[in-house]
Parts: C-alpha cells; structure tokens; sequence
C-alpha cells in the first residue's frame, strides 16, 4: 500500500512540476510576445509621425502656391 501512495505521490509531483514548466514557457513566450508587439507599435509611431511631418510640409507648399495664385 505505501508503495502505491508513493508512486501517486510521485506521479503527482511529476504531473506538478510539468504543469510548472509548461506555466513558465507560456509565460516567456507572453513576454516575448508583448515586446515584439511593442516594437511594432514604436516602429508604426515611428513610420506616422514622419508621414505627418511630410504632411505637414505639403501642405505649408501648397499654401504657399496657392497664395502666389
């Protein structure tokens, strides 16, 4: 009988600790995740706020040769 309860108690511990490191990955490969979605996000801000600049720059052209009509 105490054989039995060790070798549950074992495959317990195992299933445990299976459960533990399959957490762990998850929660790395979240991480990961999360910063590469971040980076993302910087480069598109990046990407629109020199679109905006160009914009801007357009528009301040077109005013000036609109105002030489």
């Amino acid at each position: 009988m105490d054989k039995n309860i060790g070798e549950q108690l074992n495959k317990a511990y195992e299933a445990y600790r299976q459960a533990c490191m399959d957490r762990d990955h998850a929660v790395k490969e979240l991480q990961q995740k999360v910063e590469n979605y971040m980076q993302q996000i910087r480069e598109q801000q990046e990407k629109i706020e020199l679109q905006n600049s160009i914009i801007v720059k357009l528009k301040s052209q077109l005013a000036a040769l609109n105002a030489n009509r």
